[in-house]
């Protein structure tokens, strides 16, 4: 079975849109300052936005606020042809716990990552046909370290469920992910070296004490690692 190519899907969705002159309204689910950079340069230009922080496997809560002010910065200060407006989720790290238990000690891109989308979209995909949007999507596809193809089919069934058309992508295609990264250095931002929860964030400290002296970037990537784009 040949496999999808979700960034193809996207820029057929984008050309019809443009044939079509229409300019739907967008809930784009966002992680992070530093993976909605691209995400909203790219899309800006096709979909009204509106922008739903809602992540409450961030650990600790300190971090969490630190997210959701650089996001609001990023916003003020990104050029947009459509006025891209934010929803503040709720910050409900029980939820997350309770949605992780037996799933601890599995390691990063494995079944407790793949609960953590559907929770993030289903909120997502709720918000959306709560208040009436044409599309929803998720930055989290940004990452090479994140899986586009389960992020896609969780999408699609939620999409199903809710009565809301999901936006198919994978924004690491196209050098997605290395233009995230420069637009990280052009607006300051700042870039945390772990995915969100306390999970990833020990394996992430296990991780530099095995290998010590190398930097270390957004979603435990290497800095310097802008080329990847191999999914784990």
């Amino acid at each position: 079975m040949q496999k999808r190519n979700y960034q193809r899907e996207l820029e057929q969705t984008l050309a019809y849109l443009q044939k079509e002159g229409k300019v739907p309204t967008l809930l784009l689910h966002a992680c992070c300052a530093p993976c909605s950079s691209y995400v909203l340069e790219y899309l800006s230009s096709y979909f009204k936005i509106t922008i739903f922080f809602y992540n409450p496997n961030i650990s600790p809560a300190a971090e969490y606020e630190k997210r959701v002010e650089e996001l609001h910065r990023l916003v003020s200060e990104l050029p947009a042809v459509y006025p891209i407006k934010i929803i503040d989720g709720l910050y409900e790290p029980e939820k997350f716990y309770e949605m992780a238990r037996g799933l601890e000690m599995i390691p990063e891109g494995g079944a407790r990552c793949f609960a953590c989308y559907r929770l993030r979209l289903e909120e997502t995909a709720r918000i959306a046909r709560d208040h009436g949007f044409d599309y929803f999507t998720t930055t989290l596809s940004i990452s090479p370290l994140k899986n586009a193809e389960k992020l896609n089919t969780i999408g699609e069934e939620l999409a199903g469920i809710y009565q809301v058309d999901y936006l198919h992508s994978d924004f690491k295609k196209k050098n997605g992910y290395k233009r995230s990264i420069e637009l990280s250095t052009q607006y300051g931002l700042y870039r945390q070296d772990y995915c969100g929860c306390i999970y990833s964030k020990q394996e992430r400290e296990l991780q530099k004490q095995k290998k010590t002296g190398n930097g270390s970037g957004q979603d435990g990537l290497p800095a310097d690692d802008t080329a990847k784009t191999a999914e784990e």
